[in-house]
Protein backbone atom coordinates (compact mmCIF):
# COMPACT_ATOMS: atom_id res chain seq x y z
CA UNK A 1 0.00 0.00 0.00
CA UNK A 2 3.00 2.49 0.98
CA UNK A 3 5.32 0.89 -1.89
CA UNK A 4 5.28 2.10 -5.14
CA UNK A 5 6.80 1.27 -8.30
CA UNK A 6 6.50 5.28 -9.79
CA UNK A 7 10.42 6.29 -9.12
CA UNK A 8 11.48 9.33 -7.39
CA UNK A 9 14.96 11.76 -7.49
CA UNK A 10 14.33 12.21 -3.71
CA UNK A 11 13.50 9.45 -1.28
CA UNK A 12 10.33 9.82 0.45
CA UNK A 13 11.07 10.82 3.76
CA UNK A 14 9.92 8.45 6.87
CA UNK A 15 9.43 8.78 10.53
CA UNK A 16 7.75 7.77 13.71
CA UNK A 17 6.76 10.79 15.28
CA UNK A 18 6.74 14.44 13.95
CA UNK A 19 6.93 15.46 10.07
CA UNK A 20 7.20 19.07 8.63
CA UNK A 21 7.20 19.65 5.02
CA UNK A 22 8.03 23.52 3.71
CA UNK A 23 9.70 24.70 0.40
CA UNK A 24 12.69 26.34 2.44
CA UNK A 25 15.18 24.13 3.70
CA UNK A 26 15.66 26.65 7.24
CA UNK A 27 12.05 26.93 7.47
CA UNK A 28 11.72 23.18 8.25
CA UNK A 29 14.34 23.07 10.49
CA UNK A 30 12.69 25.76 12.37
CA UNK A 31 9.69 23.72 12.38
CA UNK A 32 11.55 20.19 13.47
CA UNK A 33 13.30 21.91 16.37
CA UNK A 34 9.86 22.77 18.25
CA UNK A 35 8.52 19.14 17.02
CA UNK A 36 11.54 17.81 18.85
CA UNK A 37 11.50 19.47 21.42
CA UNK A 38 8.01 19.00 22.54
CA UNK A 39 6.12 21.19 20.81
CA UNK A 40 3.13 20.50 18.50
CA UNK A 41 2.26 20.93 14.88
CA UNK A 42 0.59 24.64 15.42
CA UNK A 43 3.85 25.50 17.27
CA UNK A 44 5.82 24.18 14.56
CA UNK A 45 3.87 25.94 12.21
CA UNK A 46 4.35 29.19 13.74
CA UNK A 47 7.94 28.59 13.69
CA UNK A 48 8.45 27.61 10.29
CA UNK A 49 5.97 30.34 8.85
CA UNK A 50 7.40 33.13 11.09
CA UNK A 51 10.89 31.48 9.59
CA UNK A 52 10.00 31.38 6.08
CA UNK A 53 8.69 34.66 5.52
CA UNK A 54 11.93 35.91 6.82
CA UNK A 55 14.49 33.73 4.46
CA UNK A 56 11.76 33.46 1.52
CA UNK A 57 10.80 36.94 1.23
CA UNK A 58 10.06 37.17 -2.37
CA UNK A 59 6.94 34.85 -1.55
CA UNK A 60 5.73 35.29 1.67
CA UNK A 61 6.07 37.19 4.59
CA UNK A 62 4.53 39.58 7.47
CA UNK A 63 2.69 41.72 5.16
CA UNK A 64 0.94 39.37 4.20
CA UNK A 65 -2.30 36.99 4.51
CA UNK A 66 -2.32 33.28 5.67
CA UNK A 67 -5.57 30.31 5.76
CA UNK A 68 -5.11 27.16 8.26
CA UNK A 69 -6.33 23.96 8.30
CA UNK A 70 -5.62 22.84 12.22
CA UNK A 71 -6.82 19.34 12.98
CA UNK A 72 -7.08 18.26 17.07
CA UNK A 73 -6.42 15.28 17.88
CA UNK A 74 -7.77 15.36 21.27
CA UNK A 75 -10.83 16.45 20.08
CA UNK A 76 -10.65 15.21 17.09
CA UNK A 77 -12.10 18.32 15.79
CA UNK A 78 -11.15 19.99 12.43
CA UNK A 79 -10.79 23.91 12.66
CA UNK A 80 -10.56 26.38 9.82
CA UNK A 81 -8.93 29.77 10.16
CA UNK A 82 -9.26 32.82 7.73
CA UNK A 83 -6.16 35.74 8.18
CA UNK A 84 -6.89 37.41 5.20
CA UNK A 85 -6.92 40.98 5.17
CA UNK A 86 -9.99 43.18 4.37
CA UNK A 87 -9.60 46.48 2.13
CA UNK A 88 -9.27 49.66 3.79
CA UNK A 89 -12.12 51.89 4.74
CA UNK A 90 -11.35 54.60 1.94
CA UNK A 91 -10.87 52.08 -0.32
CA UNK A 92 -13.48 52.51 -2.83
CA UNK A 93 -13.79 52.24 -7.28
CA UNK A 94 -14.56 56.02 -7.04
CA UNK A 95 -11.48 57.06 -5.70
CA UNK A 96 -8.71 55.30 -8.24
CA UNK A 97 -11.27 56.37 -11.01
CA UNK A 98 -10.42 59.76 -9.57
CA UNK A 99 -6.67 58.55 -9.94
CA UNK A 100 -7.68 57.78 -13.55
CA UNK A 101 -6.98 54.47 -13.30
CA UNK A 102 -9.18 51.52 -15.35
CA UNK A 103 -7.26 48.66 -13.01
CA UNK A 104 -5.45 49.02 -9.12
CA UNK A 105 -2.00 49.41 -9.77
CA UNK A 106 -0.35 45.71 -9.28
CA UNK A 107 2.59 47.87 -7.62
CA UNK A 108 3.31 50.51 -5.09
CA UNK A 109 1.08 52.05 -2.07
CA UNK A 110 -1.87 52.11 -4.04
CA UNK A 111 -1.66 48.06 -4.25
CA UNK A 112 -1.76 47.91 -0.85
CA UNK A 113 -5.00 48.41 -0.09
CA UNK A 114 -5.63 45.61 2.48
CA UNK A 115 -4.58 44.81 5.66
CA UNK A 116 -2.04 41.93 6.37
CA UNK A 117 -3.54 39.15 7.95
CA UNK A 118 -0.33 36.67 9.12
CA UNK A 119 0.16 37.76 12.33
CA UNK A 120 -3.33 37.61 13.75
CA UNK A 121 -3.33 34.22 12.45
CA UNK A 122 -0.23 32.96 13.70
CA UNK A 123 -1.15 34.62 17.02
CA UNK A 124 -4.89 33.22 16.88
CA UNK A 125 -3.64 29.78 16.07
CA UNK A 126 -1.74 30.34 18.82
CA UNK A 127 -4.09 30.67 21.29
CA UNK A 128 -6.04 28.11 20.04
CA UNK A 129 -3.25 25.26 20.68
CA UNK A 130 -2.48 26.89 24.08
CA UNK A 131 -6.05 26.43 25.06
CA UNK A 132 -6.87 23.20 23.23
CA UNK A 133 -3.99 21.36 22.01
CA UNK A 134 -1.43 21.42 25.45
CA UNK A 135 0.46 24.21 23.91
CA UNK A 136 4.41 23.96 25.35
CA UNK A 137 5.97 26.30 24.16
CA UNK A 138 5.49 30.48 24.92
CA UNK A 139 4.61 32.79 22.39
CA UNK A 140 8.14 34.70 22.05
CA UNK A 141 10.01 31.31 22.15
CA UNK A 142 8.43 30.28 18.55
CA UNK A 143 9.62 33.58 16.94
CA UNK A 144 13.39 33.09 18.06
CA UNK A 145 14.44 31.38 14.62
CA UNK A 146 12.80 34.28 12.28
CA UNK A 147 14.65 37.16 14.56
CA UNK A 148 17.94 35.08 14.56
CA UNK A 149 17.88 34.94 10.54
CA UNK A 150 16.93 38.63 10.45
CA UNK A 151 19.52 39.80 12.59
CA UNK A 152 22.77 37.45 11.56
CA UNK A 153 21.71 36.74 8.12
CA UNK A 154 20.83 33.24 5.90
CA UNK A 155 22.16 32.47 2.37
CA UNK A 156 20.45 33.62 -0.51
CA UNK A 157 18.64 30.57 -2.60
CA UNK A 158 18.49 30.27 -6.24
CA UNK A 159 15.03 31.28 -6.08
CA UNK A 160 15.36 34.27 -4.23
CA UNK A 161 18.36 35.30 -6.78
CA UNK A 162 16.31 34.43 -9.78
CA UNK A 163 12.71 36.49 -8.75
CA UNK A 164 14.99 39.54 -7.44
CA UNK A 165 16.66 40.17 -10.81
CA UNK A 166 13.38 39.59 -12.56
CA UNK A 167 12.15 42.26 -10.43
CA UNK A 168 14.81 44.44 -11.37
CA UNK A 169 13.71 44.53 -14.82
CA UNK A 170 14.02 48.25 -15.69
CA UNK A 171 11.84 47.24 -18.80
CA UNK A 172 8.98 46.09 -17.06
CA UNK A 173 7.83 49.49 -15.78
CA UNK A 174 4.48 48.17 -14.74
CA UNK A 175 5.37 45.10 -12.71
CA UNK A 176 8.49 44.98 -11.97
CA UNK A 177 11.60 47.27 -11.51
CA UNK A 178 11.35 47.41 -7.69
CA UNK A 179 14.35 49.43 -7.19
CA UNK A 180 12.34 52.66 -7.56
CA UNK A 181 11.18 51.73 -4.01
CA UNK A 182 14.12 53.00 -1.61
CA UNK A 183 13.30 50.38 1.13
CA UNK A 184 13.00 47.52 -1.53
CA UNK A 185 16.29 48.68 -3.05
CA UNK A 186 17.70 49.27 0.39
CA UNK A 187 16.75 46.17 1.96
CA UNK A 188 16.97 43.60 -0.84
CA UNK A 189 20.09 44.81 -3.34
CA UNK A 190 23.69 44.78 -2.49
CA UNK A 191 25.95 48.69 -2.54
CA UNK A 192 25.58 48.06 -6.31
CA UNK A 193 22.17 47.61 -6.77
CA UNK A 194 22.02 44.24 -8.10
CA UNK A 195 20.13 41.20 -6.34
CA UNK A 196 21.88 39.42 -3.87
CA UNK A 197 23.72 36.05 -5.39
CA UNK A 198 22.98 32.48 -4.00
CA UNK A 199 25.02 31.84 -1.21
CA UNK A 200 25.89 35.27 -0.13
CA UNK A 201 24.80 36.32 3.29
CA UNK A 202 21.67 38.79 3.57
CA UNK A 203 20.30 40.08 6.80
CA UNK A 204 16.96 42.40 7.67
CA UNK A 205 17.98 44.09 10.60
CA UNK A 206 14.85 46.15 9.83
CA UNK A 207 12.75 43.03 10.00
CA UNK A 208 14.09 41.52 13.06
CA UNK A 209 13.38 44.66 14.80
CA UNK A 210 10.30 44.47 14.04
CA UNK A 211 9.65 40.86 14.86
CA UNK A 212 11.58 41.16 18.58
CA UNK A 213 8.55 43.86 19.00
CA UNK A 214 6.06 41.19 18.15
CA UNK A 215 7.62 38.65 20.16
CA UNK A 216 7.35 40.81 23.39
CA UNK A 217 4.01 42.92 22.66
CA UNK A 218 2.04 40.20 20.38
CA UNK A 219 0.40 41.20 17.41
CA UNK A 220 -1.22 44.80 18.85
CA UNK A 221 1.83 46.22 17.89
CA UNK A 222 1.31 45.55 14.46
CA UNK A 223 -2.08 46.24 14.35
CA UNK A 224 -2.89 49.02 17.18
CA UNK A 225 0.31 50.17 18.07
CA UNK A 226 3.68 52.00 17.10
CA UNK A 227 4.26 49.65 13.92
CA UNK A 228 0.66 50.62 12.63
CA UNK A 229 1.14 54.03 13.10
CA UNK A 230 4.48 53.60 10.85
CA UNK A 231 3.02 51.57 8.29
CA UNK A 232 0.03 54.14 7.55
CA UNK A 233 1.81 57.21 8.24
CA UNK A 234 4.39 56.48 5.48
CA UNK A 235 2.30 54.43 3.03
CA UNK A 236 -0.34 57.94 3.04
CA UNK A 237 3.18 59.92 2.70
CA UNK A 238 3.09 58.23 -0.92
CA UNK A 239 -1.02 58.46 -1.79
CA UNK A 240 -1.45 55.02 0.20
CA UNK A 241 -5.20 54.87 2.25
CA UNK A 242 -4.84 52.73 4.67
CA UNK A 243 -5.96 53.81 8.08
CA UNK A 244 -4.91 53.13 12.21
CA UNK A 245 -8.57 52.26 11.92
CA UNK A 246 -8.43 49.54 9.15
CA UNK A 247 -5.84 48.23 11.39
CA UNK A 248 -7.21 48.35 14.45
CA UNK A 249 -10.47 46.82 13.23
CA UNK A 250 -8.70 43.93 11.52
CA UNK A 251 -10.00 40.38 12.85
CA UNK A 252 -9.20 36.57 11.77
CA UNK A 253 -11.87 34.40 11.51
CA UNK A 254 -12.65 30.72 12.13
CA UNK A 255 -14.84 29.37 9.63
CA UNK A 256 -16.48 26.16 8.84
CA UNK A 257 -14.23 24.11 6.52
CA UNK A 258 -15.57 22.87 3.34
CA UNK A 259 -15.86 19.16 2.00
CA UNK A 260 -16.30 17.17 -0.85
CA UNK A 261 -15.83 12.87 -0.68
CA UNK A 262 -13.30 11.71 -3.21
CA UNK A 263 -13.58 7.89 -3.56
CA UNK A 264 -14.31 7.33 0.16
CA UNK A 265 -12.21 9.96 1.51
CA UNK A 266 -13.02 12.98 3.03
CA UNK A 267 -11.32 15.96 1.29
CA UNK A 268 -11.60 19.27 3.06
CA UNK A 269 -10.55 22.93 2.51
CA UNK A 270 -11.58 26.48 3.27
CA UNK A 271 -14.72 27.86 2.07
CA UNK A 272 -14.47 31.46 0.23
CA UNK A 273 -13.05 34.79 0.11
CA UNK A 274 -10.58 31.10 -0.89
CA UNK A 275 -11.09 29.08 -4.36
CA UNK A 276 -10.94 25.95 -2.12
CA UNK A 277 -14.30 25.10 -3.40
CA UNK A 278 -12.89 25.02 -6.91
CA UNK A 279 -9.89 22.55 -5.57
CA UNK A 280 -13.02 20.28 -4.47
CA UNK A 281 -14.62 20.95 -7.34
CA UNK A 282 -12.46 19.35 -9.32
CA UNK A 283 -12.30 15.96 -6.96
CA UNK A 284 -15.98 16.32 -7.42
CA UNK A 285 -16.03 16.08 -10.90
CA UNK A 286 -13.59 13.54 -11.14
CA UNK A 287 -15.21 11.32 -8.83
CA UNK A 288 -17.33 10.85 -12.00
CA UNK A 289 -15.01 9.14 -14.12
CA UNK A 290 -13.22 5.43 -13.52
CA UNK A 291 -9.85 7.66 -13.03
CA UNK A 292 -7.76 4.36 -12.02
CA UNK A 293 -8.57 3.11 -15.10
CA UNK A 294 -6.85 5.42 -17.18
CA UNK A 295 -3.19 5.37 -17.27
CA UNK A 296 -1.52 8.13 -15.33
CA UNK A 297 0.03 10.55 -17.48
CA UNK A 298 -1.56 9.71 -20.79
CA UNK A 299 -3.19 12.31 -23.39
CA UNK A 300 -6.52 11.45 -21.77
CA UNK A 301 -5.47 11.52 -17.59
CA UNK A 302 -4.36 14.82 -18.46
CA UNK A 303 -6.99 16.01 -20.66
CA UNK A 304 -9.54 14.79 -17.83
CA UNK A 305 -8.00 17.02 -14.93
CA UNK A 306 -7.53 19.92 -17.59
CA UNK A 307 -11.59 19.86 -18.76
CA UNK A 308 -12.25 19.24 -15.28
CA UNK A 309 -10.21 22.01 -14.06
CA UNK A 310 -12.07 24.80 -16.81
CA UNK A 311 -15.37 23.54 -15.39
CA UNK A 312 -14.64 24.31 -11.75
CA UNK A 313 -13.02 27.33 -12.69
CA UNK A 314 -16.21 28.63 -14.43
CA UNK A 315 -18.48 27.95 -11.31
CA UNK A 316 -15.48 29.59 -9.09
CA UNK A 317 -15.31 32.81 -11.62
CA UNK A 318 -19.06 33.64 -11.58
CA UNK A 319 -19.21 33.27 -7.63
CA UNK A 320 -16.17 33.86 -5.69
CA UNK A 321 -15.46 36.86 -3.54
CA UNK A 322 -16.14 37.59 0.33
CA UNK A 323 -19.14 35.86 0.84
CA UNK A 324 -20.27 38.43 3.34
CA UNK A 325 -21.46 40.40 0.25
CA UNK A 326 -22.32 38.16 -1.72
CA UNK A 327 -24.26 35.05 -1.82
CA UNK A 328 -22.28 31.48 -2.97
CA UNK A 329 -24.50 28.18 -3.00
CA UNK A 330 -21.57 26.08 -1.69
CA UNK A 331 -23.93 23.43 -1.10
CA UNK A 332 -25.03 23.15 -4.56
CA UNK A 333 -21.74 23.90 -6.15
CA UNK A 334 -20.60 20.77 -4.19
CA UNK A 335 -23.31 18.60 -4.81
CA UNK A 336 -23.24 15.37 -6.28
CA UNK A 337 -25.39 16.62 -8.80
CA UNK A 338 -23.61 19.27 -10.01
CA UNK A 339 -20.59 16.80 -10.38
CA UNK A 340 -22.26 14.98 -12.56
CA UNK A 341 -23.81 17.73 -14.72
CA UNK A 342 -20.07 18.89 -15.23
CA UNK A 343 -19.02 16.12 -15.75
CA UNK A 344 -21.44 15.28 -18.55
CA UNK A 345 -19.90 18.08 -20.82
CA UNK A 346 -16.48 16.91 -20.76
CA UNK A 347 -15.70 14.62 -24.10
CA UNK A 348 -12.50 12.86 -24.45
CA UNK A 349 -12.52 14.27 -28.22
CA UNK A 350 -12.59 17.47 -27.87
CA UNK A 351 -11.31 20.44 -25.99
CA UNK A 352 -14.04 22.78 -24.15
CA UNK A 353 -12.62 26.45 -24.49
CA UNK A 354 -12.57 28.80 -21.34
CA UNK A 355 -13.22 32.46 -21.96
CA UNK A 356 -11.82 33.97 -19.08
CA UNK A 357 -8.58 34.41 -19.40
CA UNK A 358 -6.25 33.21 -16.20
CA UNK A 359 -3.57 34.10 -14.51
CA UNK A 360 -1.88 31.50 -12.91
CA UNK A 361 0.53 34.56 -11.08
CA UNK A 362 0.78 34.11 -7.40
CA UNK A 363 3.66 33.93 -5.58
CA UNK A 364 3.60 31.49 -2.13
CA UNK A 365 4.28 29.17 0.46
CA UNK A 366 2.57 26.22 1.52
CA UNK A 367 3.88 23.96 4.64
CA UNK A 368 2.76 20.79 6.67
CA UNK A 369 3.09 19.48 9.83
CA UNK A 370 1.83 16.16 12.01
CA UNK A 371 3.28 16.23 15.38
CA UNK A 372 3.63 13.07 17.43
CA UNK A 373 -0.32 13.36 19.29
CA UNK A 374 -1.73 13.12 15.74
CA UNK A 375 -1.87 17.07 15.36
CA UNK A 376 -1.93 17.72 11.76
CA UNK A 377 -1.57 21.70 9.94
CA UNK A 378 -1.85 22.43 6.85
CA UNK A 379 -0.99 26.45 6.34
CA UNK A 380 -0.73 28.61 3.23
CA UNK A 381 1.05 32.11 3.79
CA UNK A 382 1.26 34.66 0.67
CA UNK A 383 2.23 38.48 -0.30
CA UNK A 384 0.38 37.57 -3.81
CA UNK A 385 3.20 38.65 -6.45
CA UNK A 386 6.73 37.96 -6.02
CA UNK A 387 7.45 40.89 -3.14
CA UNK A 388 4.15 41.97 -3.40
CA UNK A 389 4.02 45.57 -3.54
CA UNK A 390 7.36 46.22 -3.11
CA UNK A 391 6.13 49.22 -0.75
CA UNK A 392 8.36 48.88 2.13
CA UNK A 393 7.01 51.45 5.47
CA UNK A 394 10.15 52.94 6.11
CA UNK A 395 12.37 51.13 8.89
CA UNK A 396 10.08 48.27 9.40
CA UNK A 397 11.24 45.57 6.97
CA UNK A 398 7.66 44.58 6.14
CA UNK A 399 6.60 44.08 2.78
CA UNK A 400 3.23 44.59 2.20
CA UNK A 401 1.00 42.25 -0.19
CA UNK A 402 -0.55 43.57 -3.47
CA UNK A 403 -3.50 41.14 -3.24
CA UNK A 404 -5.54 43.98 -3.36
CA UNK A 405 -4.83 44.81 -6.84
CA UNK A 406 -7.07 41.58 -7.41
CA UNK A 407 -10.02 43.73 -7.09
CA UNK A 408 -12.08 44.59 -10.14
CA UNK A 409 -12.75 48.61 -10.26
CA UNK A 410 -16.11 47.28 -12.26
CA UNK A 411 -19.22 47.58 -9.99
CA UNK A 412 -20.50 44.76 -12.16
CA UNK A 413 -18.23 42.13 -10.87
CA UNK A 414 -18.46 39.94 -8.24
CA UNK A 415 -15.54 40.82 -7.06
CA UNK A 416 -15.84 44.79 -6.99
CA UNK A 417 -13.72 46.22 -5.16
CA UNK A 418 -15.95 47.52 -1.90
CA UNK A 419 -14.42 49.29 1.40
CA UNK A 420 -14.00 46.63 4.44
CA UNK A 421 -14.17 43.68 2.08
CA UNK A 422 -12.02 40.56 1.21
CA UNK A 423 -10.91 40.19 -2.06
CA UNK A 424 -11.22 36.54 -4.31
CA UNK A 425 -8.24 34.58 -2.95
CA UNK A 426 -6.47 31.86 -4.48
CA UNK A 427 -4.98 30.54 -1.22
CA UNK A 428 -6.28 26.93 -0.43
CA UNK A 429 -4.82 24.59 2.21
CA UNK A 430 -6.01 21.33 2.18
CA UNK A 431 -6.65 17.86 4.27
CA UNK A 432 -7.76 14.19 3.16
CA UNK A 433 -8.92 12.47 5.29
CA UNK A 434 -10.08 8.46 5.87
CA UNK A 435 -11.41 7.06 8.60
CA UNK A 436 -12.26 9.94 10.62
CA UNK A 437 -8.66 11.34 10.69
CA UNK A 438 -6.41 12.77 8.47
CA UNK A 439 -4.37 10.59 6.00
CA UNK A 440 -3.20 12.82 3.51
CA UNK A 441 -1.78 16.82 4.53
CA UNK A 442 -1.29 18.52 1.19
CA UNK A 443 -1.05 21.95 -1.04
CA UNK A 444 0.83 24.13 -3.22
CA UNK A 445 1.60 27.85 -3.87
CA UNK A 446 0.71 28.69 -7.58
CA UNK A 447 -2.13 30.91 -7.90
CA UNK A 448 -4.67 29.42 -10.66
CA UNK A 449 -2.27 26.22 -10.08
CA UNK A 450 -2.85 25.30 -6.49
CA UNK A 451 -6.67 23.29 -7.31
CA UNK A 452 -4.71 21.80 -10.52
CA UNK A 453 -1.74 20.61 -8.67
CA UNK A 454 -3.93 19.54 -5.84
CA UNK A 455 -6.07 16.98 -7.86
CA UNK A 456 -2.69 15.91 -9.32
CA UNK A 457 -1.31 14.89 -5.91
CA UNK A 458 -4.71 13.28 -5.43
CA UNK A 459 -5.33 11.52 -8.20
CA UNK A 460 -1.25 10.24 -8.18
CA UNK A 461 -1.45 9.08 -3.95
CA UNK A 462 -5.06 7.75 -4.33
CA UNK A 463 -6.18 6.22 -7.78
CA UNK A 464 -2.50 5.36 -8.71
CA UNK A 465 -0.83 4.79 -5.35
CA UNK A 466 2.28 6.70 -6.57
CA UNK A 467 4.69 7.31 -3.00
CA UNK A 468 4.82 10.92 -1.95
CA UNK A 469 7.55 12.11 -3.40
CA UNK A 470 7.42 10.67 -6.37
CA UNK A 471 3.93 12.25 -6.83
CA UNK A 472 5.21 15.70 -6.14
CA UNK A 473 7.72 15.10 -8.54
CA UNK A 474 5.99 13.37 -11.06
CA UNK A 475 5.45 15.82 -14.50
CA UNK A 476 3.23 18.62 -13.87
CA UNK A 477 0.78 21.16 -16.18
CA UNK A 478 -0.72 24.38 -15.45
CA UNK A 479 -3.75 25.80 -17.67
CA UNK A 480 -3.65 29.71 -17.94
CA UNK A 481 -1.75 32.36 -19.43
CA UNK A 482 1.36 34.04 -18.72
CA UNK A 483 2.27 37.67 -18.57
CA UNK A 484 0.79 39.40 -21.87
CA UNK A 485 -0.77 36.27 -23.19
CA UNK A 486 -3.95 36.90 -25.31
CA UNK A 487 -5.04 33.36 -24.72
CA UNK A 488 -5.00 30.34 -22.25
CA UNK A 489 -2.25 27.68 -22.71
CA UNK A 490 -1.66 23.84 -20.92
CA UNK A 491 1.90 24.57 -20.24
CA UNK A 492 3.39 21.17 -19.85
CA UNK A 493 7.12 20.05 -18.12
CA UNK A 494 9.58 18.50 -20.90
CA UNK A 495 9.34 15.50 -18.80
CA UNK A 496 5.78 14.71 -20.91
CA UNK A 497 6.25 13.44 -24.43
CA UNK A 498 6.18 15.00 -27.59
CA UNK A 499 3.42 11.93 -28.81
CA UNK A 500 1.04 13.21 -25.72
CA UNK A 501 1.37 16.49 -26.21
CA UNK A 502 0.25 15.77 -30.33
CA UNK A 503 -2.80 14.16 -28.93
CA UNK A 504 -3.51 16.77 -26.58
CA UNK A 505 -3.05 19.60 -29.25
CA UNK A 506 -5.17 17.03 -31.76
CA UNK A 507 -8.09 17.53 -29.65
CA UNK A 508 -7.40 21.17 -28.88
CA UNK A 509 -5.47 22.29 -26.34
CA UNK A 510 -3.33 24.63 -26.97
CA UNK A 511 0.54 23.45 -25.68
CA UNK A 512 3.52 25.44 -24.42
CA UNK A 513 6.43 23.27 -23.22
CA UNK A 514 8.57 24.55 -20.10
CA UNK A 515 11.63 22.92 -18.66
CA UNK A 516 11.40 19.65 -16.98
CA UNK A 517 10.88 21.09 -13.46
CA UNK A 518 9.21 24.42 -14.14
CA UNK A 519 9.24 26.92 -11.39
CA UNK A 520 6.18 28.19 -12.86
CA UNK A 521 4.22 24.85 -11.45
CA UNK A 522 4.49 25.92 -8.23
CA UNK A 523 6.07 24.42 -4.69
CA UNK A 524 3.98 21.21 -3.78
CA UNK A 525 4.50 19.27 -0.55
CA UNK A 526 2.70 16.25 1.72
CA UNK A 527 2.52 14.56 4.36
CA UNK A 528 0.74 10.66 4.59
CA UNK A 529 -0.05 8.91 7.85
CA UNK A 530 -0.47 5.58 7.76
CA UNK A 531 -3.39 5.12 9.95
CA UNK A 532 -2.43 1.79 11.58
CA UNK A 533 1.28 2.14 11.97
CA UNK A 534 1.46 5.90 12.47
CA UNK A 535 4.26 6.09 10.11
CA UNK A 536 4.30 9.69 8.36
CA UNK A 537 5.91 9.88 5.05
CA UNK A 538 6.46 13.69 3.64
CA UNK A 539 7.39 14.86 0.47
CA UNK A 540 9.19 18.16 -0.67
CA UNK A 541 9.74 19.90 -4.19
CA UNK A 542 12.78 19.68 -5.70
CA UNK A 543 10.72 22.51 -7.98
CA UNK A 544 11.60 24.72 -4.46
CA UNK A 545 14.01 25.05 -1.99
CA UNK A 546 12.72 23.47 0.90
CA UNK A 547 12.94 19.83 2.72
CA UNK A 548 10.78 17.41 4.39
CA UNK A 549 12.03 16.94 7.63
CA UNK A 550 10.94 14.01 10.28
CA UNK A 551 12.16 12.62 13.64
Amino acid sequence: MYRSLHSSYRPTTMATNGMITTPHYLASQAGMKVLQEGGNAVEAAIAAASTIGVVYPHMNGTGGDNFWLIYNSYNKELRALNSSGRSGELATIDFYKKQGLEKIPPRGALAANTIPGAIAGWEKAFRYSAENMRGYFRWEELLQSAIGYAKDGYPVTPSQEYWTRVNLDETDNQFRCLQKYSEFKKIFTTSSGLSYSVGELMKQPDLAITLEGIAEEGSDLFYKGMLAKSITEDLNAYGGILTAEDFASHHSDWVEPISVDYRGHTVYNLPPNTQGFASLSILNILNQFDVPSLTEGSADYYHLLIEATKLAFEDRDRYLTDPDFSYIPLEKLLSSKRGEELARKIKFNKSNQLEKRLDPKGDTVWLGVVDRYGNSVSLIQSIYHEYGSGFIPKNTGIVLQNRGSFFSLNENDVNCLQPKKRTYHTLNPAMLFKGGEPYLVYGTMGGEGQPQTQAALVTRIIDYHYSVQAAIEAPRWLYGRTWGAESNSVKVEGRISSDICRELKEIGHEIERVSDFSDIMGHAGAILINPDSKIKYGGADPRGDGAALGY
